[in-house]
């Protein structure tokens, strides 16, 4: 038999609300939203916030965790997420889910618990409303000022064959007081521009393989970078039409959304060296099919299958658009499929940011220049590698791989004078790791000049205007990414590089705010937690700053204000110095 053990957890019990009415109308389509759900949401949360499935009957989950913060936050985030994925459909079509968090003493037996912490956490979930969450009193007085939350005191309630009441709190998240600064949420429309608008939806994935899901990716992705190259064409980014990845989308939700005329959704099957591309452009406001299509080819022309698909969408937007147009979007990034293979797996892989994402990113990257070493957008984002490793602290020999960043930036940016994902990917890694500014600048504003439409092109100028103490400057080139790419899964970065800019001119309130929205879109982005930290003490909101800075030193144990100092590229002494102000205000030791 399988040998008892006792011990302390924390529990997240988790259902859907009406699943029974939603697996009546529609059984087979149900099971799949729900796999999705767990897939693209759920589970990510758990695994980031290291709580483990011990328990998954139907549309139930349990969830347990070593620590009560991290099984709160990861209901919290988790809720958002969901939030989001169910924005996009009828309100009978939503599946939405309560949860319950419990502290308490749990048997552990084979993989899974038992005990009165499980059945507390099961009851809390019961009480919870629709898309909400509750927890216990135990894990209140764990997790009371620690998190981004307010908290309304439900009392004591008898719960089903639990012999005690319970004190129980409805949790909510807040910004600790501080003005939210408005950035268009999932539910909230935003404007058309004023020049032709489209987003192109990721492709289904029709091979029947899904270790070919990087290649139907990796295809949207040259489309989209393709339309970008049109100046007259407003082209929302990759990362914030992935959020619909694997979903029932109603198109006229995401044209208001998004804020976009035009759909292009479509789907790849690959067999062998056949490919086949079908693709359907839709008038959201209308729900009225412009344009359809179906497109077969050899592995060997799959460029000329993009250039087709991307030249038709194009005739069916503009009719009259002069064919000359059309031909500027016609640039193929490498000769060799292989190389280009290897490179639409790195872009998989780095769009995951993680530590184990980022190391395979760049294995893939360095084999595709290995197979074509004049491949200038895989050098480009070779580099941007490195920038994310220094962001996510995962930098192991820092004058080595300052050295490698810098080389991998250099010939990208001399093979890729008119690329300018690979001139963009390599003034970030000249920016943030090498710490050339000038050089980093100039590359910025190539790419902004060549791809308008490039969400993280301007996301990087924006860090590049941070460190150079160009506030305005920066805010326009955060919103102008923002406004490209609403839904951006690396919208933390975004909002920390708005906060940084709030801060530079001593706005602290409204640089709070915004880092801690970063907070929330990515737990343990080290610059985040910094800001919030100065932010809060220079505010005067001193409770906050020792919050925060508590929560970095459990990560970070021997970060100091020396060596904050010498991390971030800022060139003018001024914010080095307001920096270090704010993080010793904070308690930070030097």
């Amino acid at each position: 038999m399988a040998q008892e053990q006792r011990r302390l957890a924390a529990i997240l019990a988790a259902d859907v609300v009406g699943y029974s009415r939603l697996m009546a109308a529609d059984e087979s389509g149900t099971l799949e939203q729900l796999t999705n759900l767990r897939t693209d949401v759920i589970e990510p949360k758990i695994a980031q916030f290291h709580g483990r499935i011990v328990g998954a009957a139907g549309d139930s989950l349990l969830v347990e965790f070593a620590s009560a913060i991290n099984a709160v936050q990861c209901a919290i985030d988790t809720q958002e997420g969901l939030s989001r994925q169910n924005a996009g459909l009828p309100e009978d079509r939503r599946m939405v889910f309560r949860m319950g968090v419990n502290l308490g003493d749990v048997i552990a037996k084979a993989d899974t618990i038992h005990g009165d912490g499980v059945n507390v956490a099961s009851r809390l979930e019961k009480l919870a409303e629709p898309g909400g969450i509750c927890i216990g009193q135990s894990v209140y007085d764990q997790v009371r000022g620690k998190l981004a939350c307010t908290y309304t005191d439900l009392g004591e309630q008898r719960l089903h064959n639990i012999p005690e009441p319970v004190r129980v709190y409805r949790i909510k998240p807040s910004t600790h007081g501080a003005t939210v600064p408005t950035v268009p949420l999932v539910r909230n429309a935003l404007p058309l521009t004023d020049k032709p608008s489209i987003a192109v939806l990721p492709f289904a994935n029709l091979s029947g393989d899904s270790e070919q899901e990087y290649f139907a990716d990796g295809m949207v992705e040259e489309i989209i970078t393709a339309l970008s190259r049109m100046h007259w064409l407003f082209v929302i980014a990759r990362n914030s039409t992935f959020v619909y990845k694997g979903r029932a989308v109603d198109v006229k939700q995401i044209g208001r959304e998004l804020g976009v005329r035009y759909v292009l959704e479509g789907s790849v099957r690959k067999a062998g060296s056949r490919v086949r591309i079908t693709g359907q452009l839709i008038d959201s406001t209308t729900s009225a099919h412009l344009w359809a299509d179906r497109f077969d080819g050899s592995m060997e022309d799959v460029f000329d299958l993009q250039d087709k698909v991307t030249a038709s969408v194009v005739a069916a937007i503009a009719p009259k658009l002069e064919r000359a147009e059309i031909e500027r979007s016609r640039r193929k990034p490498t000769e060799s499929l292989d190389a280009y293979d290897y490179y639409l797996r790195g872009l998989a892989a780095i769009h995951l940011w993680t530590k184990s994402s980022c190391t395979e990113a760049l294995v893939h990257f360095y084999r595709a220049i290995e197979l074509d070493p004049a491949f200038a957008s895989a050098y480009g984002m070779a580099a941007r590698c490195y920038s994310m490793r220094k962001v996510g602290g995962w930098v192991e020999d820092a004058s080595k791989e300052i050295a490698e960043a810098d080389r991998l930036a250099t010939l990208a940016a001399n093979l890729g004078r008119d690329d300018a994902v690979a001139l963009a990917a390599a003034g970030i890694a000249l920016s943030f790791v090498v710490g050339d500014l000038d050089r980093a600048r100039e590359l910025e504003d190539r790419a902004t000049a060549l791809d308008p439409n490039m969400a993280w092109a301007w996301l990087w100028s924006a860090w590049t205007s941070v460190w150079l103490g160009e506030s305005e400057a920066a805010k326009e080139q955060v919103a102008r990414a923002l406004r490209l790419s609403p839904l951006d899964s690396h919208r933390s970065s975004m909002f920390a590089a708005m906060a940084a800019a709030h801060f530079l001119v001593g706005s602290y309130d409204d640089a709070l705010a915004w880092a801690e929205r970063a907070a929330r879109e990515r737990r343990g982005f080290l610059f985040s937690g910094v800001l919030i930290a100065a932010s809060a003490a220079l505010a005067g909101n001193a409770d906050r700053a020792r919050e925060a800075l508590d929560e970095l030193r459990s990560t970070h144990p021997d970060l100091s204000v020396s060596k904050q100092s010498l991390s971030f590229p800022f060139r003018r002494p001024q914010d080095i110095e307001r920096l270090a102000e704010g993080l010793r205000k904070a308690g930070l030791p030097e």
